[in-house]
């Protein structure tokens, strides 16, 4: 989002909510009891919201119901359309992942199964840890005053994806204007045959960054170059 005042709106709201109808804004119960429970939201107080596709609107608390102030507003083409795909690290940092990537506005977000990776999701897990990874996403939307939702996608065999999509490598060219998608690969480093089947390669930094750090700083290096 471009405009200064949606921007100053935005910031200054005493909390920011995702609903699904800008038009007819609801709160569900658990996002009500945090904003009055939690941040302590009044009556009279300016709540944002946003149905995650680039509509927003200011409205008005008024017990846990919202009253809209202004018709809502439409962002237009969303403006960091980028994709970032990840092969899943261990333990809770593909929550960190999701919630960084979230506030920095990337796009898509696309969960790898590489030939080296360590943490494999079968289908019922799954089911389980991307429906916990859109919670996180819906958390830093809110947080971070965004209007965008990205897309989670996955988990996918990486060998599917990497064909059209360049891939994080030390011995790779520097991210270009041009980029709008990378991969990042698991902490053994993509196989030879992913290497292989890559679209290009595409340096990051001169030294050895972790999976998170990478995909961060890829969403970071794209979004800005929007």
């Amino acid at each position: 989002m471009t405009d200064p005042a949606a921007r100053a709106t935005l910031r200054a709201a005493a909390a920011h909510a995702l609903v699904e109808d800008v038009e007819h804004p609801v709160l569900d119960d658990a996002t009500a009891h945090h904003i009055v429970r939690v941040l302590r939201v009044r009556d009279g107080d300016t709540v944002t919201v946003t149905d995650g596709r680039g509509r927003w609107r200011p409205c008005r608390m008024a017990g846990i119901e919202l009253r809209p102030e202004t018709e809502a507003s439409t962002a237009g083409e969303r403006r960091a359309c980028c994709t970032v795909a990840v092969a899943i690290p261990k333990s809770d940092r593909p929550e960190w992942i999701v919630q960084k990537l979230t506030e920095l506005g990337v796009a898509r977000i696309v969960l790898l199964h590489a030939e080296r990776s360590v943490v494999r999701w079968g289908d019922d897990r799954a089911s389980r840890h991307v429906a916990k990874l859109r919670r996180v996403a819906i958390e830093s939307l809110e947080q971070s005053r965004g209007i965008w939702l990205p897309d989670i996608v996955g988990p996918l065999p990486a060998s599917e994806v990497l064909p059209g999509m360049p891939v994080a490598e030390p011995d790779g060219r520097p991210l270009s204007m041009r980029d709008r998608a990378l991969a990042v690969g698991p902490e053994g480093g993509w196989s030879p045959d992913e290497l292989e089947l890559a679209a290009d390669r595409v340096c990051l930094s001169t030294t050895v960054l972790r999976v998170e750090t990478a995909a961060v700083v890829a969403g970071a290096l794209m979004t800005s170059r929007e």
